[in-house]
């Protein structure tokens, strides 16, 4: 049975208010899914960019308090990542595991996606996730309870209409109508996601992260001089904007 959201206000609060011990397990009955949807550089070239981040981005949340049995990864090519063991990337197999993973770990949910985008939704695989699957697909696993979504794509301001509730932040890298930035051959990561994770471990919680990254990719892309700028989006539902406060990164002495 998924507890309501004033029973997750409270459990919260009382976290935090206990004390840093803990309040740094504030994520651990979090799920969270973390997807590579694509392998190929802006010119279509072989890319490390997208599962790069992947990798890491799923070692971020590990060391802010996401335990890693609640998180899965996803990439196009898992074969070449022994070590990390995604699973393919496709819509259905991403579908299992939220639901999977959602129905252990209550909490609250998280998702990641990073790839290209376009403006009807973001690559996966050889197909597009269009906004409204992946709204119906978090509404289906994840309910009312809260929600974090990040978009590193080009144009992945559109997801935000589809993905705007109560219970959620979403995060996007870019506009609906612009592109975002680093998705070249000699990108270790695209410049959003390389702001996501240098940020993390000077932010206190995901609303205090949204606005680094943010200020970070606008001052990587005039350093850059790329333009128009991608002007990354931000919605947090009001729901959960009261909550973010309550639920802080783990920090390790």
């Amino acid at each position: 049975m998924r507890r309501p959201l004033t029973a997750l206000i409270t459990a919260a609060a009382l976290a935090f208010a206990s004390g840093p011990s803990q309040a740094a397990g504030a994520f651990a009955d979090w799920s969270a899914v973390v997807v590579a949807g694509d392998w190929h550089a802006a010119d279509g070239g072989p890319t490390e960019g997208f599962d790069n981040a992947r990798r890491d981005v799923t070692q971020a949340l590990a060391r802010v308090g996401f335990q890693p049995v609640n998180i899965r990864q996803f990439s196009v090519r898992p074969e070449r990542y022994p070590d990390t063991k995604p699973d393919k990337a496709e819509p259905r197999g991403i579908y299992g595991a939220m639901s999977e993973l959602a129905a252990k770990a209550a909490g609250g949910c998280l998702f990641y996606l990073t790839s290209h985008g376009l403006p009807e939704g973001a690559q996966v695989d050889q197909g597009i996730l269009r906004p409204g699957i992946l709204g119906e697909m978090l509404d289906r696993a994840c309910g009312s309870r809260p929600t974090v979504v990040v978009i590193s794509a080009c144009f992945s301001g559109v997801f935000v209409p589809s993905l705007a509730k109560p219970n959620r932040m979403v995060l996007t890298a870019a506009r609906p109508d612009r592109t975002s930035f680093g998705c070249g051959q000699d990108n270790k990561y695209p410049f959003f996601d390389e702001c996501f994770l240098s940020s993390m471990p000077g932010s206190r919680d995901f609303g205090g992260l949204a606005g680094a990254v943010r200020e970070c990719v606008r001052a990587r892309e005039i350093t850059e001089r790329v333009s128009p700028p991608s002007e990354p989006q931000l919605w947090i539902g009001g729901e959960l904007r009261p909550m973010l406060p309550l639920y802080a990164f783990a920090r390790s002495n």
